[in-house]
């Protein structure tokens, strides 16, 4: 069942991450750099690579939310917040700063696990 509850998660911070782009897509693109014709072209490959980084994510989540004795959808909630704004948000501020990016990817580019990883804590928590 445990795998079943992970994959759960993992799918459900994936679907927020597809709302969570398309709703900033505009200005995703700009700041990236990108193009509609741009993102027409990529393949598929990136998607399933989302899809199996956010299982990836919420396993590892489970096992500590698991050996931390954290039993409550509030507690799971926030450490899944706190480890997507302390642990993740870090490493890609640091990307988007070293590679001379537009910093407003900072914002949009954390957004996404803090909240994801919000949602990983909460599915596996209903559980």
């Amino acid at each position: 069942m445990e795998y079943i509850n992970v994959i759960a998660a993992g799918v459900a911070a994936w679907i927020f991450g597809a709302v969570w782009y398309m709703t900033i897509a505009k200005t995703w693109m700009q700041a990236s750099g990108l193009t509609e014709e741009d993102i027409k072209e990529t393949n598929a490959l990136p998607y399933v690579v989302s899809l199996i980084g956010a299982i990836v994510v919420a396993g590892m989540m489970r096992h500590i939310l698991a050996g931390a004795g954290i039993d409550s959808i509030g507690k799971a909630i926030l450490t899944g917040v706190g480890m997507g704004a302390f642990i993740v948000s870090p490493w890609m501020i640091n990307n988007v700063l070293y590679s001379n990016r537009d910093r407003q990817l900072i914002w949009m580019d954390c957004g996404y696990p803090v909240i994801g990883m919000g949602i990983i804590g909460f599915v596996l928590a209903l559980f």
